[in-house]
């Protein structure tokens, strides 16, 4: 995920694919009424409005897995925070990206991620490193695992006995 050639023209990445419906949701988004096809997800829908929700795993040219984590949200009246990638827009929903919880949560996650990211990174040292980028984003300054991986299990052998 490191580096990106600049010849090529940068386009708005939504983060999931297009949906063709007939039939329309509309949701708030950061007190920002929206309307999108159904079957959206929120992160689309988000990115449609204006509103960027952090990501790393999701890409609007593959369907979407949720594992990164940080693409997370708040729906009013909903427990948990689930993956605004794999969650679709539903009509009358409220939705937060961005709260004091949410930052919190997407800090922890990326310290995690950097605690293993290569301290030599060429595309770090280049300034166009999407992991330091997304770092900054969610607000990471420090990282209390260090970067190294030294607070990393090393990694075990599988042997195979038959």
């Amino acid at each position: 995920m490191c580096g990106t050639d600049k010849r090529f023209v940068e386009e708005i990445d939504y983060g999931t694919p297009a949906v063709r419906s007939e039939k329309t949701v509309t949701l708030t988004i950061d007190g920002q009424s929206v309307t999108v096809p159904e079957g959206t997800s929120i992160m689309r829908a988000a990115r449609e409005a204006g509103i960027a929700v952090p990501k790393l795993c999701a890409n609007d040219m593959v369907k979407s897995f949720g594992s990164c984590r940080l693409c997370l949200v708040e729906i009013e009246g909903k427990g948990g925070t689930p993956a605004s990638c794999t969650t679709p827009a539903m009509d009358g929903i409220s939705v937060n990206t961005q709260t004091d919880r949410l930052n919190t949560i997407r800090r922890g996650v990326m310290e995690l991620y950097m605690s293993d990211h290569p301290e030599d990174c060429a595309a770090c040292a280049a300034g166009d490193c999407e992991m330091a980028d997304m770092a900054e984003s969610v607000g990471l300054k420090q990282n209390r695992y260090g970067d190294e991986g030294a607070n990393h299990l090393e990694p075990r052998l599988l042997v195979s006995t038959g």
